[in-house]
């Protein structure tokens, strides 16, 4: 089997080609990225097998994957994703991860070739105590970055009859790889704690539930999709568990006791709370859940050696 995967050197790209020997039947794959955050070391000593290329593309461009053939899967991880500051690159944000899209479902539609498609489970944007796939009167993304990812499974839902794909709305990722940024909630807080910083909450969010999902499991929905040959035309939740800022942040003290939390603003918060359900998904024969608890451990190991700032500061 030879594949694609794009985005390959982000968060989410980056752990997968460093676990893709796991997945038996990938023969060959194709590593491609804009490098924009340049994050060469995703790419440092690979594993022999599968065989690797690495391609440094922009997919915004338009046929930028045309000369690749005999691709059995593509793995669409490239985008921008930073969320809460997507309101202020709103403009390019959609150039770019729209362009990125249709490049890809083009690709696709014309050598027939399966697509697993990351969304969001930010798309959802009204109050609910559990929320599934088929609650489409909940669908209301409250940033750019999630409205770019509802159009995508639009684009996807339209072109059903031409594709065989599989979309999951993947919830806030945590998770420790080469690849990795400190943008997103579990990261960001694990940064700041071990840099012994305040943790830095929105002020609405504190006792907010949302739904977030370990590397380990994102790695099994690729594995599952490529073994299994799971391509339905549908789109499934995919999360580790529902948690609020609080448990986070008191998961995070297991670990770093003694950290502040800072409350601030943002134009991304807001009161809505909701917790996401995995029935579709655990239907399908995928069961996630690995603890988010590992996760957090193994992203402060980052900074173990990392002394006090303020005592160096105050020398």
């Amino acid at each position: 089997m030879k594949i694609i995967i794009t985005g390959a050197c982000g968060h989410i790209g980056s752990f997968l080609t460093q676990n893709l020997k796991k997945i038996k039947k990938v023969k060959k794959t194709i590593l491609i990225d804009n490098m924009n955050t340049n994050k060469h070391n995703s790419i440092f000593n690979l594993s022999k097998k599968p065989n690797f290329e690495f391609y440094q593309r922009d997919l915004s461009k338009k046929n930028s994957l045309s000369e690749f053939k005999n691709i059995d899967i593509i793995i669409h991880c490239a985008s921008m994703t930073d969320a809460a500051n997507s309101f202020g690159n709103k403009k390019l944000m959609y150039k770019n991860n729209l362009g990125c899209m249709k490049t890809v479902l083009d690709y696709c539609i014309k050598n027939k070739t399966k697509l697993i498609h990351i969304s969001t489970a930010s798309v959802y944007g009204k109050q609910a105590n559990i929320i599934q796939e088929s609650d489409t009167h909940l669908l209301k993304p409250q940033s750019p970055y999630a409205d770019i990812k509802l159009i995508e499974e639009k684009l996807l839902l339209k072109n059903k009859k031409k594709i065989k794909y599989s979309s999951f709305r993947f919830g806030t990722i945590a998770g420790v790889s080469n690849g990795m940024r400190f943008h997103t909630a579990i990261n960001k807080f694990c940064l700041n704690a071990g840099l012994n910083k305040d943790i830095t909450v929105y002020q609405t969010a504190y006792n907010q539930f949302r739904p977030y999902l370990s590397l380990r499991d994102s790695f099994k929905i690729f594995k599952f999709c490529i073994e299994n040959n799971f391509f339905k035309n549908q789109v499934y939740n995919a999360l580790s568990g529902n948690f609020s800022v609080k448990q986070i942040v008191n998961k995070i003290k297991k670990y770093k006791k003694n950290i502040k939390i800072k409350f601030i603003k943002s134009p991304i918060m807001n009161k809505l709370t909701y917790h996401v359900s995995t029935l579709k998904l655990d239907s399908a024969g995928l069961k996630l859940g690995s603890n988010v608890d590992k996760d957090i451990k193994e992203t402060l190991n980052l900074f173990k050696n990392i002394k006090n700032n303020e005592m160096q500061n105050n020398k």
